[in-house]
């Protein structure tokens, strides 16, 4: 019998804020996978910004494909994707759009990207510990250009957040973050980079690989700008 089977049978997992005898909170750990199911999302910071790559792992040719976004403006210079729950996510994107435009009101200056990773982190380690809550089972990219340059931020189910040039999160993430290790350039232009990501995911992706899958947008000193179906087509 597997070690979390066992915890599970002795009743560890029934409670966000209950240790297993391991040290774990196996409401976390199944989050955690939740975030390992979800369609793949890309960020990659540039020399002009971030580019963020959501996968829709679009189904149906009856879908509007407008209706389905994988990438978020929070802010005019900053841009969130994320996977696993995006029920979840959704929720915790329009806590981080408020927490954007408060501030901006109360201090007549946008917010800085850490500032909000901060922000939507504590609150996904709240849900992590708190009794009758879950943890959110999804975990974010979140870009910004500020500074003139580009910072990638990822936040996960535990509250835990880190910074990144380049990463992958998702189904395939482990394939695209060992040819992002391999092949990943800083000073990219916006283009190059991708136009790099769009190849990673036709790498992992094979047969199942099609331009009309993706939603890209580009967070530089012009703003958040998402990218149209033909741009991406011909980026492709």
């Amino acid at each position: 019998m597997s070690t979390i089977k066992q915890h599970q049978e002795m009743g560890y997992d029934r409670s966000a804020g209950m240790f297993s005898p391991d040290g774990l909170i196996l409401q976390v750990e199944y989050a955690e996978k939740a975030v390992n199911l979800g369609s793949t999302v890309m960020g990659i910071t540039t020399k002009e910004g971030v580019v963020l790559i959501g996968d829709r792992k679009i189904r149906s040719k009856l879908l509007v494909k407008d209706s389905f976004k994988k990438v978020f403006e929070i802010d005019e210079h900053i841009g969130v994707t994320g996977a696993g729950a995006m029920s979840d996510g959704r929720r915790l994107i329009e806590e981080a759009q408020g927490i954007a435009q408060k501030h901006k009101v109360s201090y007549q200056n946008p917010i800085d990207t850490l500032s909000l990773v901060k922000d939507v982190a504590n609150i996904q380690q709240y849900y992590s510990q708190a009794g009758g809550l879950r943890p959110f089972g999804v975990s974010f990219l979140i870009g910004g250009f500020e500074n003139n340059e580009g910072h990638l931020y990822q936040t996960t189910p535990s509250g835990m957040y880190m910074k990144f040039r380049a990463f992958a999160i998702g189904a395939q993430s482990l394939k695209a973050n060992e040819k992002l290790e391999e092949s990943y350039k800083e000073g990219m232009k916006t283009e190059e980079a991708i136009k790099f990501g769009l190849k990673i995911f036709k790498e992992v992706l094979g047969e199942d690989y099609s331009s009309e899958r993706f939603d890209i947008a580009t967070i530089t000193e012009a703003g958040f700008e998402r990218l149209d179906e033909s741009r991406i087509k011909k980026l492709g």
